[in-house]
């Protein structure tokens, strides 16, 4: 804690674990490996190429994947861009069908959007109250023409975790449905095997994992022969499907952090579990509070709960000024409108607008949790006293 805020939303707050900002330090400095890692002929061009090279090993391990597989990119929406529009464009010429889900990551939303007004077909699928996207519904939807499935492994509101093995299964079956998963808020988290859970493309973020802000991945499955078009024309660089000049600093302190979270301590998971239940069970007390999303079916480091009787912008901003604290992700939460992701499962307007999303991790503590208990228990009691319910 600090300056009185509690620290729960912590992919937003924390800061680059230690270990991470050192490594990043020394490819910043003259003393360090500041060179271009496309220039090999000279020694400073080759120690930041060996650089990158440790750290595309290390993310690859991290996610069960082969150090080629892994595509630098500047985060998991430049990820899902390059997955979305590759796909759709290198093979456009014989499948020109999308299938995907209504709770995805504006990332995936938005491009799908933009797709449409580019002639091709998106079928949008809701998932169940629970946030749960039964696979059987991807198998009705997928066409003889659908070039690409995209389904995220975990949702960024609301921690509802999909079949993606189950799905991956499906899209094997068909003729030549690939399969793109934004895995941004799964590393770490859940169990994350590339190779065997029959994806074709994962997106991934580096800041979800105590990593920089500004870079992420794309895996690109070699085995099963995907091919994409080029978002990004230049050099050549990453197989020539992202060109540019590779940010030394930002892919090792990548690196770092997924090796970081591929060793995290077993009872870790057990920990930052037991702390959600305790911040539930202390906001539930209050009554009129909905918990959205499966909590069976979710990582343990997202609550996401509805509260009846307030008014959400007064609540989000009374809420805010003592801990860290948000509507949803990142990239929607300054927009004022109800969430997409909770008006999917079913909540009416007035119950999604009066959403809080409490993210725990790695720095979390059960200080923490009793300060936003607290917070969120003042808040709402003040609110409903004003509007007298």
């Amino acid at each position: 804690m600090s300056s009185g805020v509690a620290y729960l939303d912590y992919a937003a707050t924390t800061p680059v674990a230690p270990e991470v900002a050192l490594r990043m330090s020394e490819c910043l400095t003259a003393e360090g490996v500041f060179g271009n890692p496309s220039s090999v002929n000279h020694e400073f061009g080759v120690r930041a190429a060996e650089r990158v090279e440790s750290a595309r090993a290390q993310v690859a391990a991290c996610v069960g994947a082969e150090p080629g597989e892994v595509i630098w990119t500047s985060g998991a929406t430049e990820a899902n861009n390059l997955a979305i529009f590759g796909a759709a464009h290198y093979y456009r010429g014989s499948a020109r069908h999308i299938v995907t889900a209504r709770t995805e990551h504006k990332s995936v939303l938005d491009s799908c959007r933009e797709l449409e007004r580019r002639g091709w077909r998106v079928t949008y699928l809701s998932p169940g109250p629970d946030g749960v996207l039964e696979p059987g519904r991807i198998a009705e939807a997928i066409l003889p023409e659908t070039a690409l499935v995209s389904v995220m492994h975990v949702n960024n509101e609301i921690g509802t975790i999909q079949d993606i093995a189950e799905i991956g299964a499906i899209c094997a079956r068909s003729s030549q449905a690939r399969l793109h998963v934004d895995a941004a808020q799964s590393v770490g988290k859940i169990r994350l095997d590339f190779a065997t859970l029959g994806v074709d493309l994962l997106s991934l973020s580096a800041h979800k994992v105590y990593g920089p802000k500004g870079a992420g991945a794309l895996i690109v499955c070699r085995r099963r022969g995907v091919q994409l078009a080029p978002l990004l024309h230049g050099g050549g660089q990453e197989r020539a499907l992202r060109s540019g000049t590779i940010a030394t600093h930002q892919v090792v302190g990548m690196g770092a952090a997924f090796a970081l979270a591929g060793a995290e301590p077993p009872g870790e998971i057990g920990r930052i579990h037991a702390l959600r239940e305790r911040l539930w069970q202390g906001i539930g007390a209050l009554g009129g509070v909905w918990r959205n999303g499966d909590p069976l079916r979710s990582v343990p480091h997202i609550l996401n709960v509805s509260v009846e009787g307030v008014e959400g912008e007064s609540l989000i901003a009374d809420v805010g000024v003592r801990i860290a604290v948000s509507t949803g992700s990142a990239c929607t939460s300054a927009q004022r409108e109800p969430s997409y992701v909770l008006r999917a499962l079913g909540r009416d307007d007035r119950l999604a607008e009066s959403s809080l999303r409490f993210s725990l991790g790695r720095y979390s503590s059960g200080a923490d949790v009793d300060a936003a208990i607290d917070a969120v228990t003042r808040t709402v009691k003040r609110l409903r006293g004003i509007s007298g319910r």
